[in-house]
């Protein structure tokens, strides 16, 4: 089981440990992966190393007491709701054998929220590799301004 996250911003794909606070939560935490979307090697190596780290345990802290994000930081920005404007992401979610790459769209109030257009479940028999070459597919898709769909497409050319 495994779950990671992966944040375009203006071309440069920001990859957190993602650790596991309780059941169905996790919180992006260090170390953080920052590699240029059109770095094809960089981005696996980036997701295979991330993926390799698991979901440590994080803290389960009262919401006054949860430091901010550590993800600004790295895009030289000066807090979260910077960040995320102009920001897309992804969850390459994998659990009892089903992996899931699932895109999220913009909520009006803030945050993300799933977007099931961008959703894909990873056929049966599939392996990591499998994953992160689709999540590659969307992100360097998505980076060219293409859809989901399209990414798809060329990844079941390869």
């Amino acid at each position: 089981m495994y779950f990671i996250s992966c944040y375009l911003r203006r071309g440069i794909v920001y990859i957190p440990t993602m650790g596991k606070i309780s059941k169905g939560h996790y919180s992006g935490d260090e170390p953080v992966a920052v590699v240029p979307v059109s770095n094809t090697d960089g981005l696996r190596r980036a997701l295979r190393e991330t993926i390799a780290r698991g979901n440590p345990p994080a803290p389960d802290l009262p919401r006054d007491q949860i430091p901010p994000p550590s993800i600004p930081k790295y895009a030289s920005v000066k807090d979260w709701n910077t960040f995320a404007r102009g920001t897309q992401t992804w969850d390459i979610d994998e659990r009892e054998g089903v992996t899931k790459i699932s895109g999220y769209q913009k909520r009006s109030r803030g945050g993300w929220v799933p977007d099931p257009a961008q959703t894909v479940t990873m056929p049966p028999g599939s392996t990591v590799d499998d994953a992160i070459n689709r999540m590659i597919a969307v992100l360097q898709a998505q980076s060219r301004g293409a859809n989901m769909k399209s990414a798809e497409q060329s990844h079941s050319e390869n």
